[in-house]
């Protein structure tokens, strides 16, 4: 009886340790995959689809498509030598 006990309970740690937790962080390759239901599926679109369709992502979006050429106006100013690097 005292063995089945221990065996429940190595049984149970194991379980345990491969339990998701909220509250601990995870980490994952790039070549992981993951799958979806068609329920789940349609969850992230529709959620994604209504927070990209409020006039603040649509600020976030401009703003970052004005960085992305900015960027490369300063890159092309950098390589060509009319903007230099600051040396302190």
């Amino acid at each position: 009886m005292l063995l089945l006990i221990l065996k429940t309970i190595k049984m149970s740690e194991i379980e345990n340790a491969n339990a998701y937790d909220v509250n601990k962080k995870y980490t994952w390759g790039p070549e992981d995959t993951f799958q979806l239901s068609g329920r789940e599926f349609g969850l992230v679109l529709n959620a994604l689809r209504s927070v990209l369709n409020t006039p603040e992502a649509a600020q976030i979006i401009l703003a970052n498509e004005a960085n992305k050429s900015i960027e490369e106006v300063m890159a092309k100013a950098v390589s060509s030598g009319v903007v230099k690097e600051v040396t302190e």
